[in-house]
């Protein structure tokens, strides 16, 4: 009888790319005249004999999250460690599902004013309002079309001005402001009307109002008046902008500049001024650096380089590569997992609260979508 012999696994050897290649593969190269290295290659089989396979632990030790702005309407703040794909999708979850309150349905009583009333109604529900947090996010619930409103889905205002002309005006004015009361009509002069429980809520300080009081709407001369009524319900902004509680969320790239050889003197003069203000600064070469053999500031103790102060600041020009002094002594790029998010709040959500719901609602969207894939193949 044929022996057999027992047959062992050969572990299989995984590469491990260089710190120099992981760079290079990291950074979308920005040349002259052209733009490579811009298809992402960080998934399983693209490089033979390397492990891209997703790992929790791995994705937890190289994301982060760092702020360089948090205002209440504005925030920018850095992104790293991430594909574009998620980048992207938190883009579009801020700009499209985190909802709003706005106006939606408007009771035209009396429009006399030379604005006509479908103008008039865009104007009105194209202003963002603000109030309490605790009642507009946890208090007020969607409202359904056809149903009756009610204090937990619908909020009311109105708008009552009327023009005339002011008796105590100078003879001698011009100024409609000064001619006329209500010759400007405002975001300030609608009022917030509390129904049932909404005085809970939106008191004082908390009350619903404009986030900017001072959005002109109407202009007004004596006799004309604007008498309405306007409901407010939730919404989010793929039904229609309004409701996007955002005026602006985008990203760009995180810039690289590479100095390649010493700039030094007039050149790195010139140099710093190929980019925008707080990019590049000079200094002086040192008597170390001077000393020191290989370094390219041989013999120019005491001169002006070119240094890298902050790169975030650069928009991507390429201005110093249309200059022959600086060619192959400098190189650009953007790092491909490294994503500088600005975000601009209409005013009902605080900057960065916005991304904060972004990442709730991205995890809502993934739990929906596991138990569709679980349902799908039972």
């Amino acid at each position: 009888m044929g022996s057999s012999k027992k047959q062992t696994a050969v572990p299989v050897r995984t590469k491990v790319p260089s710190p120099e290649e992981v760079e290079k593969r990291n950074t979308v190269h920005i040349n002259a005249e052209t733009v490579t290295n811009v298809t992402s290659t960080d998934f399983p089989g693209f490089y033979p004999g390397e492990d891209h396979s997703w790992d929790i632990e791995k994705f937890r030790e190289s994301v982060r999250v760092v702020f360089h702005q948090n205002d209440p309407y504005e925030a920018q703040f850095s992104l790293i460690g991430v594909d574009a794909s998620i980048a992207n999708a938190f883009r579009r979850i801020m700009i499209a599902d985190i909802p709003t309150l706005a106006i939606e349905d408007i009771f035209m009583w009396n429009n006399t004013s030379v604005i006509q009333d479908e103008v008039l109604g865009h104007r009105l529900g194209l202003i963002p309002f603000t109030g309490g947090k605790e009642g507009l996010h946890n208090f007020l619930k969607w409202y359904k079309k056809g149903e009756t409103p009610c204090d937990y889905n619908t909020v009311e205002l109105e708008l009552k001005v009327k023009c005339e002309n002011n008796e105590s005006a100078p003879a001698d004015s011009k100024d409609p402001k000064e001619l006329y009361h209500n010759a400007h009509v405002y975001a300030k002069d609608i009022k917030f009307v509390p129904k049932g429980r909404q005085a809970k809520y939106f008191s004082g300080e908390n009350a619903i109002r404009p986030t900017n009081p001072d959005i002109l709407v109407a202009k007004m001369r004596p006799g004309q008046e604007i008498d309405l009524t306007m409901h407010m319900h939730k919404g989010v902004g793929s039904d229609h902008a309004k409701f996007s509680p955002v005026a602006t969320a985008s990203y760009r790239l995180m810039p690289t500049i590479t100095i390649l050889e010493p700039i030094l003197g007039r050149d790195a003069e010139k140099f710093q001024k190929c980019f925008p203000e707080g990019v590049i600064g000079l200094e002086k070469v040192t008597k170390e650096e001077a000393k020191k053999k290989g370094s390219g500031y041989e013999g120019h103790e005491g001169e002006l380089k070119a240094v890298v102060l902050d790169a975030m600041r650069d928009t991507v020009s390429r201005e110093c590569l249309r200059h022959d002094e600086f060619k192959d002594k400098v190189k650009l790029g953007r790092r491909r997992d490294h994503f500088i998010y600005l975000v601009e709040s209409t005013g009902q959500w605080e900057s960065d609260a916005i991304f904060l719901e972004s990442i709730a609602h991205l995890k809502e969207k993934a739990k929906r979508f596991e138990k569709q894939v679980v349902n799908m193949v039972q």
